[in-house]
């Protein structure tokens, strides 16, 4: 983000245009990666810093297969779970998106999912409880128990990520975030765990409510914040 380089001012950074997550631009595209970090890396050719430069090129729009246009997902999410508790909820959905998140990964060789050292399960009930105002006991002792907050949301939202890419359709960084935090139950746990942990009186917790939690363009439309 151009206005933390700003301030703290690190001896070479180059700023790039692209959504945020994504500093390299779209997925599947070497050429365009490559001269991303080809440009940051010649940087550290300035004999003096520190230095902030603009990379000049957007990036280029994910790739399409022509006939299909938007995002698919013919995951339907059970309508007959309404007296059903929120974990309960997301449970449903990780056992209905299982299946696609197995093709995810035998389709790219690899996962992202795993940091946390919980199933998924136990990563919605961990998150769960302390949107709750109940804790669980940390699983890690390695690690601070808000960073293991921390990994076990972005186990859930990389692991519905990572699903979703599977299946048919166009898939954006903005058509997932829009269906993860509109459309899923895992969404409106994290939502309710946002709003728990703005309210704490713990520095950190509320600093990973503020900085990390929520993507900040999610906050200013389906979340509701003003800009």
């Amino acid at each position: 983000m151009r206005e933390h380089a700003e301030t703290i001012r690190p001896p070479r950074s180059l700023w790039v245009p692209f959504v945020l997550g994504r500093p390299l631009g779209v997925p599947n595209d070497a050429a365009f990666q490559r001269r991303v970090v080809e440009s940051a890396l010649a940087l550290l050719e300035r004999p003096v810093g520190p230095v902030l430069e603009d990379y000049p090129e957007e990036a280029p729009a994910p790739e399409t297969s022509g006939d299909q246009e938007g995002m698919a997902c013919p995951i339907s999410f059970a309508a007959d779970m309404n007296q059903a508790t929120l974990l309960e909820k997301v449970e449903a959905e990780i056992s209905q998106l299982r299946i696609w998140h197995e093709l995810a990964v035998q389709q790219r060789g690899r996962t992202a999912t795993g940091v946390s050292g919980q199933t998924f399960e136990e990563a919605a009930a961990f998150v769960a409880a302390w949107a709750e105002g109940r804790p669980l006991p940390s699983s890690r002792d390695d690690i601070l128990r808000v960073d293991v907050l921390r990994l076990a949301c972005d186990e859930l939202k990389t692991f519905y990520s990572e699903a979703v890419m599977a299946q048919p359709g166009i898939h954006t960084v903005e058509s997932i975030q829009d269906w993860f935090w509109g459309q899923t139950a895992a969404g409106e746990l994290l939502f309710a765990l946002h709003a728990r942990t703005l309210q704490s009186t713990d520095a950190l917790e509320k600093h990973f409510a503020v900085n990390n939690l929520v993507p900040r363009r999610i906050r200013h439309t389906i979340g509701g914040e003003s800009p």
